[in-house]
C-alpha cells in the first residue's frame, strides 16, 4: 500500500514526522481525509485532533488550529500549539476551560469576549480530542 509523508509541527517542536496511509483532521469547512496522491490543497484547520494512520497503528495529535498544506506525496500541519495524544492532561485542560468560561462571563470589551470565546473553543476541542484518544486506547 502506498503512503504519504506527514509532518505535524508546533511553534516549539516537530510533533510527528513519518509515513502514513491516511490522515484525518478538522478542516475549516469540515473534516478532511487525506490519502496518498491527494490533490494539492492549502487551508486553515480548526482546533481538534489529527488522526494519522501508520503501518504500526494510529497516532493522535491535538492542534489548536493552524494551516494545512497537502501535496500528492506530503502533508504538512503547522500549528502554534500541538500536543501528542499521550501528553494531553485532562485536569489541566479542565482548569483552563473553567478559566476561559470565567473570562467569557467577565469580558469587559468585545475584544476580551472574542479572545475568551476563542480560548474556550480551543479547550473544549482539546477535551474532546482527549476523550477520542482514550476511546481508541
Amino acid at each position: 500500500m502506498s503512503t504519504i509523508h506527514v509532518d505535524v509541527v508546533s511553534a516549539e517542536e516537530s510533533i510527528f514526522s513519518g509515513e502514513a496511509k491516511f490522515v484525518a483532521l478538522p478542516g475549516e469547512a469540515g473534516e478532511l481525509g487525506i490519502l496518498p496522491g491527494h490533490t494539492p490543497l492549502i487551508t486553515r484547520i480548526k482546533p481538534g485532533s489529527v488522526r494519522i494512520e501508520t503501518a504500526n497503528g494510529e497516532e493522535f495529535v491535538f492542534v489548536a488550529g493552524g494551516i494545512l498544506e497537502v501535496q500528492p506525496d506530503c502533508v504538512t500541519v503547522l500549528s502554534d500549539t500541538a500536543i501528542r495524544g499521550k501528553d494531553l492532561d485532562e485536569e489541566k485542560a479542565s482548569v483552563a476551560r473553567q478559566a476561559a468560561e470565567e473570562a467569557v462571563k467577565n469580558a469587559k470589551s468585545e475584544l476580551d469576549l472574542a479572545r475568551a470565546q476563542s480560548e474556550l473553543a480551543i479547550m473544549a476541542a482539546q477535551l474532546a480530542a482527549l476523550r477520542k484518544y482514550r476511546q481508541k486506547r
